[in-house]
């Protein structure tokens, strides 16, 4: 009988272990909401993030255990990702936290996936490729809103036009809000300008340089070009070498953007990006419950070819945040069911177009 007992409990510690990875950022708006869902999918995350007063009320609230770790204290990282196969980072902004987080995934053998829509950051991270081939693990970034519905809208296209050498991606929130996080990663860029990729070189451009209108279906909205994730993913993704992403704006806005020129050195000063910050971190800490409920995200694809021959298709999906919650929990248990590649992976590129089905809430229109 205490044989029994003790394989019964081994069994219970494997099972576990399968199920669990570390969510590093669990206090943030979007960490929240994916500590909340995890069990949905039958995972349990280990939250984590630098200060406890944040993370373990949320630990008790979700009975989940919990690490505290200031990811510039490698030992303290490292130990806590040799309890773990799979970390899902979740704390931006990105361009100071994800180069950590993915040296110390590479020297514990621990995949890593992240919810980053920072094209620099995609740059930065494909260039440990050979070392997470080396190491046998995946280097995924872009696993949430950024970029999962464009990244498996890009690769439909292609496989539906192999020849394309233009890929235009549109999408526009109906309803809902940003996220502190968001926000402040979002005004850290500000006065910056926008990227495209031509010819397969990602480019600088001002921000808002051109403006169409889309048709999501039945919905007709304007769209202005930005420096979306894609312009790094979409060409890992599909090699079509010219890019441009886009969303929604109202066409004042960009009208206004026409004379960034005269502005945006202004806007590049920490004095107008603190004060920014102060009134970001004065507002909720995102969207509501019900906001999201009541809120959709719409989004478009177009391809072309040489011979002037164009593709387009849309889709509805939830929300950015309820996307991310659910494709970032899709992937990592994918992940810890040993389905994923080795070296910097798109999450199409790795899982197919159909990828985007698989959340909740997601149709074609």
């Amino acid at each position: 009988m205490d044989f029994f007992v003790s394989l019964a409990g081994q069994l219970i510690v494997i099972f576990s272990m399968q199920n669990q990875f570390l969510l590093y950022g669990a206090n943030g708006y979007t960490g929240k909401l994916i500590a909340k869902l995890a069990a949905s999918y039958n995972l349990q995350p280990i939250l984590a993030g630098r200060t406890e007063a944040n993370i373990k009320p949320l630990a008790d609230e979700l009975q989940l255990p919990y690490r505290i770790i200031d990811l510039d204290n490698a030992m303290q990282l490292e130990a806590a990702l040799s309890e773990v196969k799979l970390v899902l980072h979740a704390a931006g902004p990105y361009v100071y936290t994800a180069r950590q987080m993915a040296e110390a995934c590479l020297k514990t053998g621990v995949h890593y996936i992240d919810i980053n829509g920072d094209i620099s950051v995609f740059e930065m991270l494909k260039q440990y490729d050979a070392a997470a081939k080396e190491k046998k693990i995946m280097i995924m970034p872009g696993v949430g809103f950024d970029v999962v519905p464009t990244d498996c809208i890009a690769l439909t296209l292609k496989n539906q036009m192999p020849d394309a050498t233009h890929l235009k991606l549109a999408f526009a929130s109906v309803g809902g809000g940003l996220s502190h996080g968001t926000a402040i990663t979002m005004a850290g860029k500000i006065g910056e300008g926008g990227a495209a990729r031509e010819n397969g070189k990602i480019v600088r451009k001002p921000l808002g340089q051109k403006g169409m209108w889309v048709a999501f279906g039945e919905k007709k909205l304007f769209v202005i070009t930005i420096p979306w994730g894609d312009v790094s993913t979409a060409f890992t993704t599909t090699g079509i070498p010219n890019i441009e992403t886009y969303t929604g704006m109202a066409p004042k806005v960009y009208r206004l953007l026409k004379l960034q020129w005269a502005f945006n050195w202004l806007l590049r000063t920490e004095f107008v990006r603190n004060i920014i910050r102060k009134k970001i971190k004065a507002k909720p800490a995102g969207p509501s419950d019900e906001q999201r409920k009541n809120s959709s995200s719409l989004v478009w694809g177009e391809v072309s070819n040489a011979a002037g021959k164009t593709i387009s298709t849309a889709i509805s999906c939830p929300d950015g945040y309820t996307l991310t919650a659910h494709s970032s929990l899709i992937i990592s248990k994918k992940i810890l069911a040993t389905e994923f590649k080795t070296g910097y992976q798109t999450p199409a590129g790795c899982y197919g177009e159909k990828l985007v089905s698989e959340i909740p809430g997601t149709k074609n229109i």
